[in-house]
């Protein structure tokens, strides 16, 4: 198996498709000649030409609207928002209309779509090329929110985005594009969505994270387990919403503590869904309040500040600690 990098490995998932399946297109800004502004689509025009790699003016309202109608007239279209700090726009074209065209219709129509956007902060870059937002669109009920968090889950993630009957909102984690390699097979791989995953067994502490957080929280619990010989059981969420709140529930109420680790600011998140979540289902099983360990209720802070704002982890372990110590 080769190593990729996020990057690789997800511009390996769209070319692998595009092969299987003449009816998946790309569409974004400079995902034609350019290849992406991060270099995911890199090739895919050369290769499958103009009229499935298309760029597009610099609109990401008219890019959504767009891959509706193609999606709507037989198409599987991959939309990409060059920055989902500057996706806004679109999320009318999402919540009005890709998102309800099955229930609209009473199923006689579905969107197909997947719109990837990189997010996160992590790389350098200004506010509104750092946010974490996953929330805002887990709002909108119709369409699945993925976060994948490796190589490897990430193209096999996209593959199932690309398959599924309605929209799918691929967040790619920037600050994991090319930030470490993982082993990815040749051959097609691919995992289902809404299904959350055990990455680490454990009987000590449950420990919830997604997206860029994930090495983080690796790197956090594999520490602690020489220093202080904690097992925690580590859940990589996948896909936000809908929530594979099953998964979780059942860690916790084996270990009874848990962590969640989030980039994205505090208050209404998708760590504040999953402790309601837990209170509902768990209550009774837990020897210690749900801790979370999340952004600033603030708007990114520029480079200088940016790394005082992202989660290390010794953050993780201390969170960790302090709720095996309660």
């Amino acid at each position: 198996m080769a190593k990729l990098t996020m990057v690789q490995a997800i511009n390996l998932a769209l070319r692998q498709e595009m092969k299987n399946d003449e009816t998946v297109v790309m569409l974004g800004e400079d995902v034609g000649r350019d290849g992406g502004v991060f270099r995911v689509t890199e090739g895919l025009w050369d290769e499958f030409g103009e009229a499935r790699v298309i760029d597009t003016p610099l609109a990401e309202s008219g890019i959504l609207a767009t891959a509706i109608g193609m999606a709507i007239g037989g198409l599987k279209p991959v939309a990409e928002m060059q920055f989902s700090g500057f996706s806004y726009i679109m999320l009318h074209q999402l919540e009005m209309h890709a998102s309800r065209f099955r229930t609209r219709t009473q199923g006689w129509l579905t969107c197909p779509l997947v719109v990837r956007m990189p997010y996160g902060a992590g790389v350098r870059a200004l506010e509104h090329h750092s946010e974490s937002r996953e929330h805002l669109y887990s709002a909108v009920t119709g369409c699945k929110i993925v976060l994948p968090s490796s190589p490897r889950n990430a193209r096999a993630l996209m593959v199932a985005a690309i398959r599924d009957p309605d929209p799918v909102v691929f967040m790619e984690p920037k600050r994991s594009y090319r930030s470490f390699r993982e082993e990815v097979p040749d051959e097609e791989e691919v995992l289902p969505l809404c299904q959350a995953r055990v990455v680490r067994e454990g009987g000590d502490i449950t420990v919830v994270g997604w997206g860029a957080m994930m090495p983080v929280v690796l790197e956090a619990v594999d520490g602690l387990r020489e220093k202080r010989g904690v097992n925690a059981e580590v859940i990589d969420v996948l896909t936000v919403s809908p929530l594979d709140s099953d998964t979780i529930v059942e860690s916790v109420k084996k270990t009874g503590r848990c962590v969640i680790v989030q980039e994205a600011p505090r208050s209404y998140s998708i760590s504040s869904e999953i402790v309601a979540r837990l209170n509902d289902e768990a209550l009774l099983y837990l020897e210690a309040p749900v801790k979370r360990l999340t952004g600033y209720d603030i708007v990114t802070p520029y480079f200088g500040r940016e790394n005082d704002f992202i989660h290390t982890p010794a953050r993780v372990v201390k969170a960790i600690e302090e709720t095996l110590d309660f």
